[in-house]
């Protein structure tokens, strides 16, 4: 019996993307999941598209939020009305390989697994792979996400009966890296399954694209979250900036 899985979708303004993100969800061959749409009140055409797909598919659920609040905000909302045993993610302008959920549930179940993710493949505005691949590791904890973390946030499954509903830490960016850091203080290792399964849609607005608002981000994930000493959050934010310059070259 396939268990309940519940996708959580924050989004805003994503109208031109977001139909292939829901679609990639619909044609899963894991049939028993529960699509939860946030929408941080877009001012696009995000509302009219998602409607067209739950007013067909019962499993597709649209909430909208009153006040623009940010992603954080939106996957809390999310996560707080999931009925499903698992807990996944999937960004509005992801995409999933149609048997994403089946192969990592199994994954999951096979080896008594509570946080996993999977290796995934970047594809550019249009939808074309430029042939960057983020591998996945077999397991990283705590410590190694706070250096240069390698977990890509659509393609997260937690098992909330074992862990809970986390909630995420309200920060504008890295809030995906904040939630892993909680989990991994209740789950020693998140694990990785090696197989692309999901496709980051990398876009030239995108929140994750200024390098020097990251490292803002970073420093205060460190010193305000996470509440590490001075010395070792300059320490992460050096070791971080090189990891992405080796990256480059």
């Amino acid at each position: 019996m396939e268990e309940l899985i519940s996708i959580i979708m924050p989004t805003y303004n994503c109208g031109n993307f977001i139909a292939e993100s829901v679609e990639s969800v619909i044609n899963q061959t894991y049939s028993n999941w529960e699509l939860i749409i946030v929408d941080d009140c877009s001012t696009d055409d995000t509302e009219t598209v998602i409607k067209k797909y739950s007013g067909k598919d019962e499993r597709i659920k649209f909430y909208k939020l009153s006040v623009n609040s940010g992603a954080a905000v939106a996957r809390n909302y999310g996560t707080n009305t999931a009925q499903g045993v698992y807990i996944a993610f999937l960004d509005s302008d992801d995409l999933w390989h149609e048997n994403k959920l089946k192969k990592q549930i199994d994954f999951m179940k096979d080896n008594k697994y509570a946080f996993t993710c999977t290796t995934y493949a970047q594809i550019d505005e249009s939808g074309k792979k430029n042939g960057v691949v983020i591998k996945v590791k077999k397991k990283v904890d705590y410590n190694a996400v706070l250096l240069s973390c390698p977990i890509g946030n659509s393609t997260v499954i937690y098992n909330a009966n074992i862990l809970g509903k986390i909630e995420i830490p309200n920060i504008r960016k890295r809030n995906d890296d904040a939630l892993w850091l909680k989990i991994l203080k209740i789950e020693k290792y998140a694990y990785g399954l090696d197989e692309k399964l999901m496709l980051y849609r990398v876009r030239k607005n995108s929140l994750s694209r200024n390098k020097i608002e990251l490292v803002k981000y970073h420093w205060y994930l460190y010193r305000k979250i996470e509440k590490l000493s001075v010395v070792r959050s300059a320490w992460h934010i050096f070791c971080w900036i090189i990891i992405k310059i080796l990256k480059i070259k």
